[in-house]
């Protein structure tokens, strides 16, 4: 006689989007755009859960497979992060500009004299 085992109906997906429009998975702060961006260079999903322990092993692979599933989706999100990303960063660079190393000494070196 064969036993039949439960299944369930539906199984969630461990992916919520916070208030800023990034996708972490599990409740964690790790993203979407980690895992799957880590999952690119070759990582296993054993690897991903040793480097982020707070993620269950079960909850990458599902996150794993929903993007093998849904890669053109998640590859558009993670495009347009990475220049909603870059956008910011050119934004944050024209208000604060760099300082040469020379400027920061020149800068320590007048505040120094001033004391």
């Amino acid at each position: 006689m064969c036993s039949m085992i439960a299944l369930p109906e539906t199984v969630a997906l461990p992916l919520r989007m916070d208030d800023h429009g990034a996708i972490r998975v599990s409740g964690t702060r790790v993203t979407l755009d980690t895992l799957v961006g880590y999952y690119h260079q070759g990582e296993t999903p054993e690897d991903l859960h040793e480097g982020f322990p707070t993620v269950p092993l079960a909850d990458i692979y599902a996150v794993i497979a929903y993007y093998l599933a849904h890669q053109p989706e998640v590859d558009a999100y993670m495009a347009q992060r990475a220049k909603e990303g870059e956008r910011i960063r050119l934004e944050w660079e024209s208000q604060h500009p760099t300082l040469t190393k020379a400027e920061l000494q020149a800068r320590r070196d007048a505040k120094q004299r001033s004391e």
